[in-house]
């Protein structure tokens, strides 16, 4: 909790550990349903015994939280002396998650602010953490919603993917990937675009750590980057080499693609999420 207002998320975030038992955050778990079976993300299922389970699937969907399940995170909130919530959560065109926040925010014993971050896994989570990092620094819980909007402006992406046929499927890639090569790609506005087209690996890489310099370069602060992978640990380290190394980043943090977002990935994806870090005005 921050002060007397607590902050909701889901777990496509994948916010650091520390960073949720610093500010007490109430996570709430996307669910997977692999051959009929369901797991809650984060709680009976993660990246490590997902990615397996996934090769060797049948059918893989995921589906967002129910009203009741995120109701409950508001009460414990409520339980441990929180009068005001603010609730980030996974973009409304990627999940019905919004939704459901909504609907428990209705039922909520204290006010609850309902906002739609724009983003998925730690694209989504840099958006949560800037809105907790202003609300430390002492900002006004009312300005969350335009923070957050401002912040999911300002988070850009590059990544690439193995299992680009669950991507087409779900009809969120824009053509452009060339048969022959290794597709970098971006998300923004609702799509997934490709960005660049790489004959190995280690060029799929220099186009992502491009990406990165030119935002690094062009940032009046410094980056916060997050760098992550689902089951492409070699690519996620490559990576890490070149951005810790890199000047105007402030930050660099380590995440793994969980679940919710690997069923629609695949096995393989790894890339990076940065932000410019901004002073808020209290």
């Amino acid at each position: 909790m921050i002060g007397r207002t607590a902050v909701v998320t889901d777990s496509a975030s994948y916010l650091p550990e520390d960073l949720r038992r610093r500010f007490g955050v109430h996570v709430v778990p996307l669910t997977v349903t692999i051959d009929g079976r369901e797991y809650q993300e984060g709680v009976d299922l993660d990246a490590d015994p997902f990615y397996p389970m996934l090769e060797r699937a049948s059918a893989v969907t995921t589906s967002q939280p129910s009203p009741g399940v995120i109701l409950e995170a508001y009460r414990a909130a409520t339980a441990e002396g929180a009068t005001s919530i603010v609730s980030i959560h996974i973009g409304a065109a990627l999940s019905g998650t919004l939704q459901s926040a909504r609907l428990a925010a209705s039922m909520s014993p204290i006010p609850v602010t309902v906002i739609d971050s724009g983003q998925a896994s730690f694209a989504e989570g840099l958006v949560v953490w800037e809105v907790i990092d202003a609300l430390a620094q002492g900002v006004d819980a009312a300005r969350a919603p335009d923070i957050a909007l401002a912040a999911s402006a300002r988070v850009g992406n590059t990544f690439v993917v193995k299992a680009l046929d669950l991507m087409r499927r779900g009809g969120r890639l824009e053509q452009g990937a060339r048969a022959d090569a290794i597709p970098v790609l971006a998300y923004s506005d609702g799509a997934v675009r490709v960005s660049g087209n790489a004959d190995t690996v280690d060029r799929a890489v220099t186009l992502m750590v491009e990406t990165i310099r030119e935002a690094a370069t062009a940032a009046r602060f410094g980056l916060r980057v997050g760098i992550g992978h689902g089951s492409a640990e070699p690519i996620a380290c490559e990576l890490r080499r070149h951005v810790r190394a890199m000047p105007g980043v402030e930050e660099v943090i380590e995440y793994v693609v969980g679940p919710s977002i690997g069923a629609h990935t695949g096995a393989g994806n790894a890339g990076a999420v940065f932000i410019e870090r901004i002073p808020y005005e209290v």
